[in-house]
């Protein structure tokens, strides 16, 4: 439920949709990253809607640098939730993959600023669709932004 919530705060905020460069039947309708804490360190999530046949997202990288990796749990269910790097990120045919506070996401290190209340832009390459290029709204969950996710 808090990824519909997200996916129509989102959409509400300004983020739209784009669609992989191969065809694919790839779209992705909300996308948002949080303000980095200490650290330099920040993560990312999203909704992939996928039309077609079942895909991978492989790779992401940003308009800002640094480096992105694909986090996956550890286990499924468990509690507290462990965060595992992972090669990609399956993608379901005909459904819509959430990248989420608790299950799949994106953790990015090393880029360079970012404000709250402005867009990055985020290049998503899938194994078979192709790369597609959006755009993530930056938020600050201390300041009330993206706080859909934290209830």
């Amino acid at each position: 439920m808090a990824g519909t919530v997200a996916a129509a705060a989102l959409a509400a905020a300004g983020c739209s949709a784009a669609k992989a460069d191969g065809g694919g039947g790839i779209a992705v309708p909300a996308a948002y990253v949080q303000v980095p804490s200490s650290g330099n360190q920040t993560v990312g999530y999203l909704d992939i809607r996928n039309n077609g046949a079942a895909d991978q997202l492989v790779s992401v990288s940003t308009s800002v640098g640094g480096t992105v990796q694909l986090r996956a749990p550890l286990r499924s269910g468990a509690s507290p939730v462990v965060f595992r790097t992972v090669a990609d990120i399956p993608v379901a045919a005909d459904a819509m993959t959430q990248l989420v506070p608790n299950s799949f996401h994106l953790l990015i290190t090393g880029a360079g600023p970012m404000q709250d209340g402005k867009d990055i832009r985020l290049t998503l390459r899938f194994a078979h669709a192709g790369t597609i290029t959006i755009l993530a709204l930056v938020t600050n969950p201390e300041s009330g932004g993206s706080s859909y996710f934290l209830n």
